[in-house]
């Protein structure tokens, strides 16, 4: 029988958490480097994450390559960092690959004691849908799953609202992460959680960065099989997320806070700029390119990282981007968290 998540974490899934994508500390010969890979986790822990998410795009996908090996390296040290110092967190694992190496990854991320998978179809682009539900129904008999909507930039593949509808009635299926960064997508993938019988079982998390505050804020109204049926995205997976995560948590719980269906338009103006600091991070002007560099590179300023060093030599900042970070630094320094990162890095690095 598949194991489930326990009843207290399913609750805390429900209820919405800053859940940030793990990235990936690597030394300038690019191995990984232990003491950093922790002292990342513990930012996350000590600014108020409710989960991390580790193996996924911002922990670099070559990171399963047979040459660097540090798939299972990696999710150790995140576990075993997370079991020692709050053992509450919800542990989410990165899924990829076709069915046997998807299942051989969740079964391996269950044997090291993670909750959940995020599961990434970006490697079966030729798949029908049918085949799809296949391959998720065969990964959620190992481990709980979360969908996993992603851009097409960086791998992802178009999902219909159907496909969505039949995905929320395998039963191990207990959140969905929203990254399509695209409007009409992120509603197909609400009409198909509202199509479906599990509607008040699936958490919704969004994972797109260039619309977190907003989809936060936004209660969905949908016609459903029994009438209209209200939906909120309760959380977020973000590698934006990664950065700045203390001042993440306090304006989610800000949002949080407020009356049903409420906002200000302070929060406007912060969604904004959020917006516009993703925009230079996320490398956007060069199709995400330098993506990861970017997460990077504050990281590096912040003084959790030693560089922006990737698995994959060629990939560092795009063209511009270091001038576009530059810029947001200078125009939203209320968004960073680098005095309560400076205050506990020689903890954190212990």
């Amino acid at each position: 029988m598949a194991p489930k998540l326990p009843q207290e974490l399913q609750s805390a899934l429900l209820a919405g958490q800053v859940i940030p994508a793990h990235p990936l500390a690597l030394t300038p010969d690019r191995k990984l480097n232990e003491r950093r890979q922790r002292a990342l986790t513990r930012y996350y822990i000590d600014a108020g994450a409710g989960g991390i998410a580790v193996g996924v795009h911002t922990t670099q996908f070559e990171i399963r390559d047979p040459k660097h090996g540090l798939y299972r390296p990696v999710l150790e040290l995140a576990a075993e960092t997370v079991d020692a110092e709050n053992p509450a967190l919800i542990k989410i694992a990165g899924i990829c690959g076709d069915t046997p190496q998807a299942v051989a990854e969740a079964e391996l991320a269950a044997s090291l004691g993670y909750h959940i998978g995020l599961l990434n179809l970006g490697s079966l682009p030729e798949s029908d849908e049918e085949r799809l539900l296949q391959h998720c129904r065969a990964v959620a008999e190992v481990l709980p799953l979360m969908g996993f909507y992603l851009q097409p930039a960086v791998g992802g593949r178009p999902l219909s609202a159907r496909f969505w509808a039949r995905f929320c009635e395998i039963e191990n299926v207990v959140a969905i992460k929203i990254a399509p960064f695209d409007r009409y997508r992120t509603l197909d993938v609400l009409r198909g959680v509202v199509e479906s019988s599990r509607a008040d079982e699936i958490a919704l998390y969004t994972g797109n960065d260039d619309n977190i505050i907003f989809d936060l804020i936004t209660p969905y109204e949908l016609p459903g099989p029994g009438g209209p049926v209200r939906l909120r995205i309760v959380g977020g997976l973000l590698g934006q997320w990664a950065v700045w995560t203390h001042r993440a948590v306090q304006i989610f719980q800000e949002i949080k806070g407020l009356e049903e269906d409420g906002y200000s338009r302070d929060l406007l103006v912060l969604a904004a700029q959020w917006t516009d600091a993703n925009k230079a991070l996320f490398d956007a002007d060069n199709a995400f390119a330098g993506c990861i560099p970017g997460i990077h590179e504050a990281l590096r300023r912040s003084g959790l990282l030693e560089g922006r060093w990737c698995l994959d030599p060629s990939l560092d900042l795009s063209p511009g981007q270091q001038e576009e970070i530059d810029r947001v630094y200078a125009a939203y320094p209320h968004l960073r968290d680098d005095d309560f990162v400076q205050e506990r890095l020689d903890i954190w690095l212990r």
